[in-house]
């Protein structure tokens, strides 16, 4: 891993780099591509899923795009006892702590006969985008899921690439579990031109959440408008701020946690000990052997692994902040008071045991963070991300008329004469 100190001069253009991930523009070489694909599922439906799925899963869906409900059903029977039981304590957590989130319309009666109020209405139809590839995800399905079905979607729709073994039973199991009404063996750029277009056998949903690679995500940014969008995830990251307590194998067991997801994935730690920096590198390089997907986590590691030896824990937290990453963790002696100076993070795990990797399986948060720096404005995925708000507004004809010759004058100033006779035409005698 590089270690470097915020005193050294290489220390600003680095950090000047980082700020930069996810605006390299590496989508737009892919973007011709993908493109291609949308518009030839939008003509071809059915036919052009076929064809890309033999093309790039090497797999024949002819005939079989969606699961049948029967084997959605029975996909809990496919695996081990004690593993369903796990899924279904991590289902119990996660539903638990979304149930907080779920919002209630409201109405407000002022004295003078006007009703104002909001409105609030689950989504139609929902899908969720599951990775293939390097690893199967079946904690991704619950995290998606569960909080489209709290908010009250009617239906809730899964595409997941398959292998030649078909879908892993363990991600089916899951969408069962979840809640997930239709499942379709199709993933990359055309799943995402099918959720969002329809086609004979795909319907056509609200919005698309859900992680994948580069094709996936720029898709996902392609058909927004025509559908919602959760967000466009990049490569996994993980930040550690630490005060030089602690123990280092803890930490390097985290960095590492992040480094296994692909060679793209970011890990990185702002410590004030040098010392410590110096024994979290070496843990590193340790740990990583013991690894099973080492050559990933290796690669990583080279490409984006990083030790900063920053001045105090204030200078860290104000790194950290323009950084802005998906996963935090304050490995710090008092962890709570530095909470309060944390403005940017995905998700934030306080103290040396609340591993990362708790959150990424029961502790009952989404896992489906903001990554590339955009936890400046995005929030974890929520029930809030399946549930609309619509204005609700009534003027009784007495509080119309008490405001009319106001909203009349606001229409004028703006040039719109036709507003102001719309509310004068009310109060016209001749009507």
């Amino acid at each position: 891993m590089k270690l470097i100190r915020t005193k050294d001069i290489a220390f600003a253009p680095l950090l000047s780099r980082i700020l930069e991930r996810g605006r390299e523009g590496g989508a737009d070489v892919l973007e011709d591509t993908v493109k291609g694909i949308i518009l030839d599922v939008r003509k071809n439906k059915d036919r052009a899923l076929v064809k890309y799925t033999r093309r790039f899963d090497r797999v024949d869906i002819s005939g079989r795009i969606e699961v049948r409900k029967a084997d959605l059903r029975g996909a809990a029977g496919d695996i081990p006892k004690n593993d369903l039981l796990l899924m279904k304590l991590a289902a119990k957590r996660i539903e638990a702590f979304h149930r907080r989130q779920r919002q209630s319309s409201w109405f407000v009666r002022e004295k003078n006969g006007i009703t104002l109020g909001q409105k609030i209405t689950p989504l139609e139809k929902v899908g969720i985008y599951v990775p293939g590839g390097k690893a199967s995800y079946p904690t991704s399905v619950l995290m998606n899921a569960i909080p489209a079905r709290i908010a009250g979607v009617d239906e809730i729709v899964m595409a997941t690439p398959p292998s030649k073994q078909d879908i892993n039973p363990y991600v089916l199991a899951a969408a069962y579990l979840g809640g997930v009404t239709r499942v379709y063996r199709i993933g990359g750029a055309q799943a995402i031109a099918a959720l969002a277009f329809g086609t004979e056998t795909v319907l056509a949903v609200d919005k698309i959440v859900g992680p994948g690679n580069i094709y996936v995500a720029t898709a996902k940014r392609l058909v927004f408008g025509k559908v919602d969008i959760d967000m466009v995830a990049g490569p996994s990251e993980i930040l550690i701020i630490n005060d030089g307590t602690g123990n280092p194998a803890f930490i390097a067991s985290d960095l590492l946690s992040q480094a296994e997801h692909d060679e793209d994935a970011r890990s990185a730690l702002i410590t004030t000990s040098l010392s410590m920096a110096t024994a979290v590198k070496k843990e590193v390089e340790k740990r990583l052997k013991g690894l099973k997907r080492k050559t990933i986590a290796k690669t990583s590691i080279e490409r984006n692994g990083l030790i900063i030896v920053a001045k105090t824990v204030a200078e860290a937290a104000k790194i950290s902040n323009l950084i802005a990453p998906e996963h935090l963790e304050l490995i710090v002696e008092r962890p709570e008071s530095l909470l309060g100076k944390i403005r940017n993070a995905g998700a934030i795990f306080l103290g040396p045991y609340t591993p990362e990797a708790a959150g990424d399986y029961l502790a009952g948060p989404n896992h489906t963070l903001p990554t590339a720096g955009t936890s400046r404005f995005f929030s974890p995925l929520g029930v809030h991300d399946f549930l609309k708000a619509s204005s609700v507004i009534k003027f009784s004809k007495k509080a119309l008329e008490k405001f009319a010759p106001s909203i009349e004058r606001l229409a004028e100033l703006e040039g719109l004469d036709g507003h102001a006779k719309s509310v004068k035409i009310r109060f016209e005698k001749n009507f």
